[in-house]
C-alpha cells in the first residue's frame, strides 16, 4: 500500500503542498474567506460575468422550467431544449458549422481526442499544452511527438518525417500559465501542407479575443474544415461547461463516439440557459474587452521594473516568474497578508523551476485595485532586495 504520510511529507518539503481556501461569497473581484474580504486576482472570470444579474436570472428561469437536474445522459433523455439552443448559438457565435456541448473542458478533451485519433495515428503536441489535452492524448493510444513550445520549425520537421495516414496537431490557443497566444495561422498552414487535423483549445481566448469575443479563430481571421475548435464556458463566459465545434460530420462522429459525452449525465439545463444569455452579453458589451485591455496595459506598465520577470503576455493572464517554489509561496502569503489574493503556481502545473505568481485580471477590477497590487508587489520587491 502507498505510504501517504511519506508522500505528503515529501510534497510539503518540496513546497508543493496545495491547500483549498473556502470562499464564502459570490465570484467577484472581492472574495470572502473566513469572514475577511480579499482583493482577488486569481479568477478566470475575465469579463466579470460569473455573478452578472442577467445570468443569475437566466439560470433561475431555466430552473423554474426544467428543474435543477437533467437526470440522464444526452443520448438517453438528458438533452433538453436549452442544450440544443445553446449548441446552435455556440456554432453561430464561433462561425463554425456545428457544436457539441460537454460538461467540462476536461471531459471535452478526454472524449474528443481519443474519438478522432488512435493506434497507428500520430499526434503532435506542444510541450506546454494543458493537462486535459495531455491526458486526452494519452487515452488515444496514438503515437505522440511533443515539439518544443511554439517551435514551428521543429513541428514542421516532425510532420515532414511522419508516415502516419492520420495526423493531428494539438495546441492551446492561449496558454493558460503563460498568457501566450499560439501562432494559429502558422499552425494551420503546416496542417494544410502536411494533411493534418488542427485541434485548438481556446479556453482562455474565447470571449476575450476576436470580433465580439468570438475567440482566436476570429482574432486571426482563419477558417478551415480541418480545425477542431474547443473552448470552455466557465472562464470568460462566466458559467460552466465546454464545447467542441467544427465540421458537421466530425461533430456527429463525436456525438456517436466520445465516451465522456455518451456516458455521463448531461449538465443541468439551467446552465445552458445561463450560457445562452452569456453569449449575448459577450457579443454586445464590447466595453468589457476594452476595459480589460486598459487594465492589462496599466498593470504591465506598473510592474515593468520588478526584480522578477513579467512574462510577455498581452492577455489578462499576467505571470510573474519567480522560479523557486518556496519563494513564490512566501510572496503569495505576503500578498494575502495585505488583503490581496494572487495564486502561486508551482510544478507540476508548470515546468520545474518556473514557479510563478499568476495574476488574472477581470473587467470588473478598478484602476484602484490594480494600483494596490502594483504598490504591494513593489513593496515586496524592496524587501527582497534588502
Amino acid at each position: 500500500m502507498m505510504d501517504f504520510d511519506c508522500h505528503l511529507e515529501k510534497l510539503d518539503q518540496e513546497g508543493l503542498t496545495r491547500r483549498r481556501r473556502v470562499v464564502e461569497s459570490p465570484q467577484t473581484t472581492a472574495l470572502v474567506i473566513n469572514g475577511k474580504s480579499y482583493l482577488a486576482f486569481c479568477s478566470n472570470d475575465y469579463l466579470g460575468l460569473a455573478n452578472h444579474p442577467k445570468l443569475v436570472s437566466a439560470a433561475q428561469r431555466g430552473a423554474a422550467v426544467y428543474g435543477v437536474g437533467s437526470t440522464s445522459s444526452h443520448l438517453i433523455c438528458g438533452h433538453s431544449t436549452p442544450h440544443q439552443l445553446l449548441e446552435d448559438a455556440l456554432a453561430a457565435f464561433v462561425r463554425l458549422p456545428k457544436a457539441l456541448y460537454f460538461s467540462t473542458g476536461y471531459m471535452a478533451a478526454l472524449g474528443s481526442i481519443p474519438a478522432l485519433v488512435g493506434r497507428g495515428d500520430t499526434i503532435f503536441s506542444d510541450s506546454l499544452n494543458h493537462a486535459c489535452l495531455i491526458d486526452g492524448i494519452r487515452l488515444s493510444r496514438a503515437e505522440v511527438q511533443t515539439y518544443p513550445h511554439l517551435d514551428m520549425a521543429a513541428l514542421e520537421e516532425a510532420l515532414a518525417q511522419c508516415k502516419s495516414k492520420n495526423k493531428m496537431v494539438i495546441s492551446d490557443a492561449v496558454f493558460s500559465m503563460d498568457g501566450e497566444v499560439a501562432p494559429i495561422p502558422d499552425l494551420l498552414a503546416l496542417c494544410e501542407r502536411y494533411d493534418a487535423w488542427l485541434f485548438l483549445d481556446d479556453a482562455h481566448g474565447f470571449g476575450v479575443l476576436g470580433e465580439d469575443g468570438r475567440g482566436t479563430l476570429s482574432h486571426f481571421g482563419v477558417q478551415s474544415p480541418r480545425i477542431i475548435y474547443m473552448a470552455t464556458l466557465g472562464k470568460a463566459a462566466g458559467v460552466f461547461g465546454a464545447f467542441i465545434a467544427g465540421d458537421g460530420k466530425m461533430i456527429e462522429w463525436l456525438l456517436q463516439r466520445a465516451r465522456s459525452y455518451i456516458f455521463t449525465t448531461a449538465a443541468p439545463p439551467m446552465l445552458a440557459t445561463a450560457l445562452t444569455e452569456s453569449l449575448l452579453l459577450i457579443e454586445k458589451e464590447s466595453w468589457r474587452r476594452a476595459r480589460l485591455q486598459d487594465l492589462i496595459d496599466k498593470l504591465r506598465k506598473g510592474l515593468a521594473d520588478l526584480p522578477w520577470q513579467l512574462a510577455p503576455s498581452t492577455m489578462p493572464i499576467q505571470p510573474i516568474m519567480v522560479g523557486d517554489n518556496r519563494t513564490v509561496m512566501q510572496l503569495a502569503e505576503a500578498l494575502l497578508a495585505r488583503g490581496i489574493w494572487v495564486p502561486a503556481i508551482r510544478p507540476p502545473t508548470v515546468p520545474q523551476n518556473t514557479a510563478r505568481l499568476r495574476i488574472s485580471l477581470s473587467a470588473e477590477h478598478t484602476d484602484k485595485d490594480v494600483a494596490l497590487l502594483i504598490t504591494a508587489l513593489h513593496e515586496l520587491a524592496t524587501q527582497a532586495r534588502t
